[in-house]
């Protein structure tokens, strides 16, 4: 198994690509910790996994909130002695343009996408440092590769900070064993994109973008994390692994 003896905690781990990220990551071996503010929906996921012979816990964690991020890490640590890999994979979308987008919208979704990320990398540093090393994966877009006129500003704005701040992150840590890169997927169906697909027009205009002409799957991205996570990927970091249908290839 590729994650066996692994603990990796994964935010925004209730449902969509941070779900199946778990359960795949649970079928390879690693003891999984889901950290989202969905408690109904990460319960259910914590139950999966272990009914199929899995280890999983749940915790409560607003990624905006450093005491959460304290305790999350906490919780993973206190129950398994160490922290080997961590998914930034919360994130939230907002699509209105520059003049419609207000000061607290801006602040909400950097406050998640980009602040989260931050956050929870800063947490789990010292306990991989412990560890002797260890795997960050920041989920960010392809919207954080190039722009889209129709995509919302804010969105790509914190999209293009986790890209960057992976690469500096990377840099810094490199030397302590700890690897940090990050993942750009493209439109994917999740509960995120549902309300974009269910518009015929928009979803025509974004299947057009796409050369591979569909949307991908959740699967399609967790297979790429599950990579950077695993030894497989032990001399890559600072890398940008796009997941896009050939989107940016344009």
């Amino acid at each position: 198994m590729r994650l066996e003896n692994k603990v990796a905690l994964i935010s925004g781990g209730a449902r969509g690509m941070g779900a199946v990220e778990a359960k795949l990551f649970a079928q390879e071996g690693a003891t999984v910790i889901i950290g989202d503010m969905l408690e109904g929906e990460g319960r259910k996921v914590e139950a999966e996994i272990n009914e199929a012979g899995g280890e999983c816990v749940f915790v409560f964690l607003d990624v905006s909130s450093e005491e959460a991020w304290r305790n999350a890490v906490n919780e993973a640590v206190t129950r398994y002695g160490k922290l080997d890999i961590l998914v930034n994979n919360a994130g939230i979308y907002r699509a209105h343009n520059v003049e419609e987008t207000t000061e607290e919208e801006w602040d909400q979704v950097m406050d998640i996408n980009a602040k989260g990320v931050f956050l929870g990398t800063r947490a789990a540093i010292p306990e991989m440092r412990k560890a002797g090393g260890g795997s960050i994966i920041n989920i960010s877009s392809q919207l954080g590769v190039v722009g889209m006129g129709e995509g919302g500003p804010q969105y790509q704005a914190s999209k293009g900070a986790v890209r960057i701040f992976t690469k500096s992150a990377a840099i810094q840590y490199a030397a302590e064993g700890i690897r940090v890169n990050s993942v750009h997927p493209g439109p994917i169906v999740t509960p995120m994109t549902e309300a974009r697909r269910s518009d015929a027009a928009v979803q025509q205009v974004m299947i057009s973008r796409i050369p591979l002409g569909r949307y991908g799957e959740s699967e399609d991205v967790a297979y790429g994390v599950l990579y950077l996570a695993s030894d497989e990927s032990s001399f890559v970091t600072g890398s940008e692994l796009v997941i896009d249908g050939g989107w940016t290839a344009q």
